[in-house]
């Protein structure tokens, strides 16, 4: 009996190791799927916004509708997991993920851009739950396993950067004379088969210390480390968001076709999601401060790029170094953010973290359509510098602090 007992005892960390991994590869296959619905709205909310819109500044009005979305639902999302747990949450992002779809073939059949910018929202509402996996994956495993799982389940992107573009390459002519209107029922379908994998997936239940929250939230957001973490996954989404926005409508503008512009942004997107692959092993190796700085340092590469002309060759390449930014940036900052909380806290950290970096994100995304409207595509990537170099300086006077600290 007393054998039997030990058995058991070394096997449970076993079955909870072999748990853990099915949940990640569960929110690895859910990313791939997800993650279609941004890159469906990146590759076509512009060009939309522009058939729709009653005036052409309008154009990239549903894209920041879909960024105030994700603001706008993630601390409501983060609720929903502390109090019935991470899948029903996954439960109701999916469920606006099907409503995104069904509500802009509609809008597109019936010419309405109200609708549209609508849709948009419940857009950006299964967005905010989709960025929330990361963070789901990381509590699946050990401690030290942490920044591998978070990257792990980021990897899923690269498919959802084929996925999503091929979708709207096969399908926006599907439907004439409404364009687009097939891609965004096709997006519904795969917002229903992600549904089906999050079923699956077998988290914990909330406890009751995390229902209560754990320390006081000023006290949490005082912590340097996380100051540092979300200014820089802030910008490093702001940015992406705020370059890549633009990036469609002003291949448009410059002559080259929506298919040129479907596959810029399916490379962009691959090489957001690409790096996950291995960036958790280089964040254990060479810490996340200096990843998240190499990601800034591609960020501002990726502005020079677009800076040097407008042949669909620097479009690609602008957008491609501007998705590796992304993913050091914004990876590196969410596995800081990892290390800024407590067990009982992490659901409410980590939402009020996105809420501060999709809130900013959508302030951006705001101006990116007025800039390139009125000023053009240089504009856009100029005005980029001011807020890569915030972030910049933050990270270098955290890097000097903790060096004279440890001194």
């Amino acid at each position: 009996m007393p054998h039997t007992s030990a058995s058991a005892a070394e096997l449970a960390p076993v079955d909870a190791v072999r748990s853990g991994t099915a949940n990640v590869v569960r929110l690895a296959i859910a990313q791939a799927l997800a993650g279609a619905n941004s890159t469906v709205v990146f590759a076509t909310g512009a060009v939309v916004g522009d058939m729709l819109a009653p005036s052409k500044v309008l154009a990239t009005l549903p894209i920041s509708i879909f960024v105030v979305g994700m603001a706008a639902c993630t601390l409501p999302a983060g609720a929903i997991a502390r109090r019935h747990g991470r899948r029903a949450a996954f439960m109701a992002g999916t469920g606006c993920g099907v409503l995104v779809g069904l509500l802009s073939a509609l809008a597109i059949v019936t010419a309405s851009f109200p609708l549209f910018c609508v849709a948009m929202f419940f857009g950006g509402a299964y967005a905010a739950v989709v960025f929330s996996f990361r963070f789901a994956a990381a509590d699946c495993v050990p401690v030290d396993r942490r920044p591998r799982a978070l990257s792990a389940v980021m990897a899923g992107g690269v498919f959802a950067g084929v996925i999503g573009p091929q979708l709207v390459t096969l399908t926006m002519d599907l439907w004439p004379p409404h364009m687009f209107a097939a891609t965004f029922l096709a997006q519904a379908v795969v917002a229903g088969m992600a549904a089906l994998v999050l079923s699956g997936v077998r988290l914990p239940t909330p406890a009751a210390e995390e229902r209560s929250g754990g320390r006081p939230l000023a006290a949490i957001l005082r912590q340097p480390r996380f100051l540092v973490a979300v200014t820089c996954g802030a910008v490093s989404y702001l940015l992406m968001n705020f370059v890549m926005t633009a990036a469609p409508l002003a291949m448009r503008l410059c002559g080259h076709s929506q298919v040129d512009a479907n596959l810029g942004l399916q490379w962009h997107v691959i090489a957001m999601y690409g790096p996950s692959f291995f960036t958790g092993r280089l964040i254990v190796r060479f810490g996340a401060q200096r990843i998240v700085a190499v990601g800034l340092a591609l960020t501002g590469g990726a502005a020079l790029v677009g800076l040097t002309g407008v042949d669909v060759a620097h479009f690609w390449a602008a957008l491609v170094a501007l998705g590796l930014g992304w993913n050091f940036g914004f990876v590196g900052a969410s596995a800081m953010v990892l290390e800024c909380h407590r067990p009982d806290e992490r659901t409410r950290v980590q939402s009020v973290n996105d809420f501060i970096v999709f809130g900013l994100v959508a302030l951006g995304s705001f101006s990116s359509g007025g800039l390139l409207t009125s000023f053009g595509w240089d504009a856009v990537l100029w005005v980029s510098f001011l807020p890569l170099a915030g972030a910049i300086l933050t990270l270098a006077y955290a890097a000097v602090s903790q060096r004279t600290r440890t001194a």
